[in-house]
């Protein structure tokens, strides 16, 4: 009977509940954080790979947590870079079929069996969202994190593409097709900030946070 529920919705239902509980209660107290998003194919040595490793070495020096999915490439990139820095390194890991396996550089580690409940951790946590070049899932968390702050259901943060070169054909189609059928408003795409070296990303994002603490912002991005 016990083995017949635990193949139900309403248990499934629990599953989902204690990820939630258990991203909640692990992350809290982690204080100023960003979340840094990009290829999990992306090569040790490759540009990104070591741009990546850089903004997260200055911001954990700056005592600003970093949170991945805690794959390898760009998050292997980013948690080496923030591990043992002064900030906390932390992968929030997804149990995928292929590729998704945790980097070793990580000071906080939490699995996760679902995309959405991950997700919201990732967005709940940061004071920015930094997105290297990547394929769908990096597509995703972008657009999942423009569309939350375009509607409003969290606060706004800053949302850096990272690479000129290879964000610009996306760049110019939202601006020539999607805003030029009005699918979009001009301030959507003000949302979004290009960047194409460590200094400017950091940059930013330290004057975002500094701006937050002088007006005593509060952490939860959640409205």
């Amino acid at each position: 009977m016990v083995d017949d529920f635990k193949t139900t919705e309403a248990w499934r239902v629990f599953r989902i509940q204690a990820e939630l509980i258990d991203g909640i209660e692990v992350l809290r107290g982690l204080g100023e954080a960003v979340t840094i998003f990009g290829s999990a194919r992306s090569k040790v040595g490759s540009r990104y790979y070591k741009d990546a490793q850089s903004v997260a070495r200055k911001l954990s020096k700056k005592g600003i947590a970093v949170i991945t999915g805690g794959g390898p490439g760009i998050m292997e990139a980013a948690n080496k870079g923030c591990y043992k820095k002064g900030g906390r390194s932390v992968g929030l890991n997804i149990s995928l079929p292929f590729e998704q396996s945790p980097n070793h550089y990580q000071d906080i580690s939490i699995s996760f069996r679902y995309f959405f409940v991950r997700k919201l951790m990732f967005a709940k946590h940061a004071d920015s969202i930094v997105i290297f070049p990547g394929g769908f899932g990096t597509m995703d968390e972008l657009f999942e994190a423009l569309t939350l702050v375009q509607t409003e259901k969290i606060k706004p943060f800053p949302i850096i593409l990272y690479g000129s070169k290879y964000w610009q054909g996306l760049l110019d189609w939202c601006k020539n097709t999607v805003l030029a059928e009005g699918c979009l408003s001009q301030s959507d795409l003000d949302l979004i900030q290009v960047v194409d070296t460590p200094k400017e990303a950091v940059d930013i994002i330290v004057d975002f946070i500094s701006k937050k603490k002088d007006v005593g912002d509060k952490k939860c991005n959640l409205k």
